[in-house]
């Protein structure tokens, strides 16, 4: 996408279940945790069902929308965050690239849940891994990168690796894993596949009497931490049909990036590449390579990595990261903030694609 028009950043939290699948909370519960960390968004996704949307509840929350997806869940693999549907997708004896196509003819489009799970290896019996089993589906629109409950869980030490997660979350996440940047990376190569970060969220515990008296990650601390942040035309706040169609367009293009808001905010990053005669492509956009200047900006100082392919380019420490490039490739920034006296994945763009 190229503009000159400024682009208003949402801060949104994806992956979320509620009590119309395996989570405890109510989507007004769940609203209510929203609006109190400040987001502007909850993507809903809740197995196989779409009953909070038939049941009038995706709407406008005060200051939060919520809009209800579907997780997509055949059994032990190929889970797909799906959204703009109007009926559940029977899956049944789907391959992923039918699953895609499946919600494609629905009129939507979606992202492979946790892609790169490969299960735990501490914990083989309760953590067998969810993979997506074909990433090269050309109707995959992209894959959640970063998956913080499935990533997180499956890299654990032990228990007390365990107990740290889900009672201080900020003691154990430090990055996403590489195996799912370098497996991203290589897809890029030749389609462009949107990257969103994913909570998996679903406030552990029982409901008892509508109430939950112990939780585990209740969903107010968790939209704390990972987000995906959504450049959209106009702010939030509008008539529902038009922020849902400027929501989904951003994710659909890849105007987005994921952020780590819990280290620092990370609203008003921006990536861009300009040309000579002052045209920008944002995020997203997919161009003839040429000259262009790259630079990304982040609203306090961090480390900055420019990455081709790939393979780092260019670094600096600080709010501001400019570089000259015409060679043909795949374009994206990393930000990182020393916390906890270690590096930190803060800010992860999605590509500028110069072919």
């Amino acid at each position: 996408m190229g503009t000159g028009t400024q682009l208003h950043d949402w801060a949104c939290v994806v992956h979320v279940h509620s009590t119309y699948s395996d989570g405890t909370g109510t989507v007004p519960e769940i609203a209510a945790a929203a609006r109190g960390n400040g987001l502007d968004a909850v993507l809903l996704t809740d197995h196989d069902s779409l009953e909070a949307k038939r049941r009038g509840e995706e709407r406008r929350y005060g200051s939060t929308l919520v809009l209800v997806g579907e997780e997509v869940s055949p059994s032990g693999e190929n889970h797909y965050l799906a959204f703009g549907l109007e009926r559940e997708v029977d899956h049944g004896g789907l391959s992923p690239a039918e699953i895609c196509a499946a919600v494609a003819d629905a009129g939507g489009f979606g992202f492979a849940a946790h892609p790169f799970s490969s299960g735990s290896e501490r914990f083989k019996s309760r953590a067998a891994g969810i993979p997506w089993r074909d990433l090269d589906t050309a109707a995959l629109t992209g894959v959640e990168l970063w998956s913080f409950v499935t990533d997180t869980a499956e890299h654990l030490g032990g228990a007390v690796d365990a107990l740290r997660f889900v009672t201080r979350p900020q003691r154990v996440v430090d990055h996403p894993p590489e195996r799912n940047l370098a497996g991203w990376d290589a897809l890029c190569q030749t389609r462009a596949v949107v990257a969103i970060g994913g909570l998996d969220a679903h406030q552990f515990g029982k409901r008892i009497a509508g109430r939950v008296p112990l939780r585990l990650m209740s969903y107010a601390r968790s939209f704390r931490y990972l987000r995906t942040h959504a450049l959209c035309e106009r702010p939030p706040g509008g008539d529902l049909d038009e922020d849902r169609r400027q929501l989904y367009s951003a994710l659909r293009e890849g105007r987005c990036y994921l952020a780590m808001d819990s280290l620092a905010p990370a609203r008003g990053f921006d990536f861009h590449a300009e040309n000579a005669a002052g045209r920008r492509l944002t995020m997203g956009s997919e161009e003839v390579a040429g000259r262009r200047t790259l630079r990304a900006r982040t609203p306090r100082a961090a480390g900055l990595r420019l990455l081709r392919d790939g393979t780092e380019i260019a670094r600096v420490k600080g709010t501001t990261l400019e570089h000259e490039v015409e060679d043909p490739g795949v374009y994206r920034v990393e930000a990182r903030l020393v916390t906890g006296g270690r590096p930190r994945t803060w800010i992860l763009s999605n590509p500028i694609y110069l072919r």
